[in-house]
């Protein structure tokens, strides 16, 4: 994504654009000079290179990009399983939707993480042709080897509703909210909220 989103105040209204303009789109005035609490911020992307995160569950289409899963990473390589088994990828997964798994502090399994999931994928459970796109896919996958390092840790395992419920809807969600003002700057170079609708979708991000 090269374009980044900014938001900034004026005719009591928030702004977003990603390049902040001369004049006011609303009123026409110029916006030099602007008082420091009224000056540009911002927003979060919700996409991540995941070459460059470690530990996560990692989520993106399996064609074409967010803007226009699958596992987890070590090294700058994203694993994944498909049709063809279990891949190892060192591009492609540039922009993604992460949900980070490991606490900063939990040095000794973010040092075995990568030998644990190498171990793992070589399993014949994953093997091409035991691979189902509906049941034993890639979700299933990163799904049973969450569980394998909770298991290893004496933690109560997830169910499938449970991990998609706690940690990938809240990413995904987000993460739809920002592609629907992204395109929206795309196709009109401006949105424009008043203060309540815009304190909303300040918080989402």
């Amino acid at each position: 994504m090269e374009n980044r989103v900014i938001m900034f105040h004026h005719c009591e209204k928030d702004i977003y654009c990603f390049n902040v303009p001369e004049q006011c789109p609303i009123c026409g005035q110029s916006l030099t000079g602007r008082r420091l609490e009224d000056a540009p911020v911002s927003i979060p992307n919700s996409f991540v290179d995941g070459h460059r995160e470690k530990c996560s569950f990692l989520i993106k289409p399996t064609k074409g990009s967010f803007l226009s899963s699958h596992y987890s990473f070590f090294a700058g390589v994203v694993h994944n399983y498909i049709e063809t088994g279990v891949q190892r990828d060192d591009c492609g997964w540039e922009e993604c939707v992460c949900v980070s798994l490991v606490q900063p502090d939990m040095y000794s399994l973010i040092n075995q993480w990568d030998l644990y999931l190498e171990q793992f994928s070589t399993a014949d459970i994953w093997l091409p042709n035991r691979y189902e796109s509906s049941h034993h896919n890639c979700y299933s996958y990163a799904l049973t080897f969450i569980n394998r390092v909770l298991v290893a840790q004496s933690k109560r395992q997830l169910s499938r509703t449970e991990f998609t419920e706690r940690f990938v809807v809240p990413q995904t969600k987000r993460a739809s909210r920002y592609i629907t003002l992204y395109r929206e700057l795309c196709r009109s170079y401006f949105y424009i909220a008043d203060g309540i609708q815009a304190e909303e979708i300040s918080s989402q991000f």
